[in-house]
């Protein structure tokens, strides 16, 4: 265990509080029903917004339940009801759900289904898809 002196500990403090003065710091967060977004604000005057049905574990969440947000310290977000949790950093950066979750969300057009498979079969037994005339 490294000693740490009062004089360090109350360095280390004031670097902190400076550091804390010029970084935006979350003020408010709200669920906007109108465009189904998540709001949050910044003390700088800044915003930042995400579509809420986006995130993992939000898509199939109530207007209620979204409206339940609250801020979790400085750095993140989070919704009681449904034990969902985001860091405000993560969601700027673009990062709205675990890999697995992104991975799927990044296919697009790409799915698996049975529905989709079946077509695919189809429309190869009829020699498949028309050539792109030039």
């Amino acid at each position: 265990m490294v000693d740490i002196s009062d004089a360090e500990l109350d360095e280390a403090k004031l670097r902190w509080k400076i550091e804390r003065a010029h970084r935006p710091i979350p003020s408010s967060v709200y669920f906007d029903r109108t465009s189904g977004r998540i709001f949050v604000e910044f003390t700088n005057d800044a915003a930042f917004m995400v579509p809420a049905r986006a995130l993992e574990g939000l898509e199939g969440a109530t207007d209620e339940q979204l409206s339940d947000v609250e801020l979790l310290g400085e750095t993140g977000l989070h919704w009681e009801s449904l034990d969902v949790d985001y860091t405000i950093a993560g969601l700027m950066n673009g990062i709205f759900g675990s890999k697995a979750f992104m991975e799927a969300q990044s296919r697009g057009g790409k799915s698996r289904s049975p529905a989709k498979i079946a077509a695919s079969r189809a429309n190869g037994a009829k020699g498949g898809r028309p050539r792109k005339q030039a």
